[in-house]
Formats: structure tokens, sequence, C-alpha cells
């Protein structure tokens, strides 16, 4: 007996929607969508963006920029120390400090006794260049690609008057110190290191056994 096989119905064609460009900077014209972060920078700041996209901002003229990993930095942040304009980007975070400042950080941590140690710390000025973070309070920021630039306290007008410098003659700074900001930030680049390299004791060898100062299986022993 012949057995009636009703036709398969057309399968429809994938949509695959478009891509979605990240809104890190201006990406031409001011008239294209993103120019209006090029406009906020030189309407607001009077900062230029360059390159791009994403546009970017000149550090060593306005401002230097202190960069550390993401936890310290917000460690540093919890602390009762007076900081700048502060910026994220991916998993590393951004204060804005003085101009010269870069050229002060590897003497500043000698003399704070912080020389030598590895602390993933770093300073950019003249010649460096940031990725601009999205203008704060930018219609659909909430959206934009995790790891985008991202001003976490963002700058005001006339804010580089006020911005962490070295205190004493010849600097003439009436902002934030910058030495209390260095050794703070040390100390939080530290902390986070070993916090990494450590593992918890209770998630390698569970209850504690052996003699006071042992090291357990698989554990650092720290002196």
């Amino acid at each position: 007996m012949a057995v009636n096989v009703p036709p398969l119905a057309p399968v429809p064609a994938a949509t695959v929607p478009l891509p979605r460009s990240a809104p890190e900077g201006p990406r031409g014209a001011a008239g294209a969508p993103d120019g209006t972060y090029a406009r906020w920078y030189g309407r607001e700041l009077g900062w230029s963006l360059v390159g791009g996209p994403p546009g970017q901002l000149v550090t060593g003229t306005r401002f230097d920029v202190l960069e550390l990993p993401s936890d310290a930095g917000a460690q540093l942040l919890r602390r009762p120390v007076a900081t700048g304009p502060v910026a994220l980007m991916g998993r590393r975070m951004r204060f804005l400090v003085a101009p010269g400042s870069a050229e002060e950080l590897d003497g500043l941590l000698d003399w704070l006794e912080w020389g030598g140690v590895a602390l993933d710390l770093a300073a950019l000025g003249t010649g460096g260049r940031i990725t601009a973070p999205a203008p704060p309070g930018r219609p659909g920021a909430e959206e934009s690609p995790r790891g985008a630039a991202v001003w976490l306290r963002p700058p005001e007008q006339g804010c580089e008057a006020l911005l962490p410098a070295l205190a004493g003659p010849g600097h003439g700074s009436t902002g934030a110190d910058l030495v209390r900001l260095v050794a703070a930030a040390a100390t939080e680049c530290h902390r986070a290191r070993l916090r990494r390299r450590t593992p918890l004791r209770s998630a390698v060898a569970g209850p504690l056994t052996g003699r006071p100062g042992q090291a357990l299986p698989g554990q650092a022993r720290f002196s």
C-alpha cells in the first residue's frame, strides 16, 4: 500500500543580526553617531580627541595617567585618599594625575621603599594615549560592550588644576598629594598580587593540619 508523505515545509532562512560596534569613541566626522564624544570633550573640557576609531586622549599635556589592575584600583577607591578623575577599561583602572607625574613614579616608588617590587603599577606621560571613555550620562552608555572605556569619576571643567601632584616649591599644585596616592596605589597593587597568588587554605587542604608554620601540600609558604 502506498504511503502518502506530506511535503516538507520550507525552512526559513536564518537571520543573522548585524554586529553592534563598540561605542568607545568617534567613528568619523562630527555628524557620525559617536561624534558626540568629540563634541562633549571639546565643549565640556576643552580636550581634543585624536586618532580612532576609537578616539583617544593624549597624555603628558593636560594630565598624566597612573594605571593599575582593576582589583587593586577598586580597593584604592575605598581608601581615604584624594584622587582626580578615574576611568576603567577592561581590567585596568586609570587615575588622572598632574602632567609630569609619570616621570616621578620610579623615583617615588624607590623613596617609598617599593623599588624593585613587581607591582603592575605603571604611568603614562608624554607621548602616551588612552582610549577616550564614554561621556558620563550619554544615552545608551549602559549598553556599551563589556570592557569598553568608561568614567568611574568623570572629569569636570578645570579639573586639571586639582589633579594629584607633587607638593612643594616649583610645583604650585592645589590638588591632591601625588605621594599619598602612589603610596596607597603601591600597597593595593601588592595586596592584590598576593591575593591572586595565595589560594584559600580551605580550598587547598581542608582543615589545618601539621605543625604551626609548616606549609601544606600545594600551598606556598611566606616568611
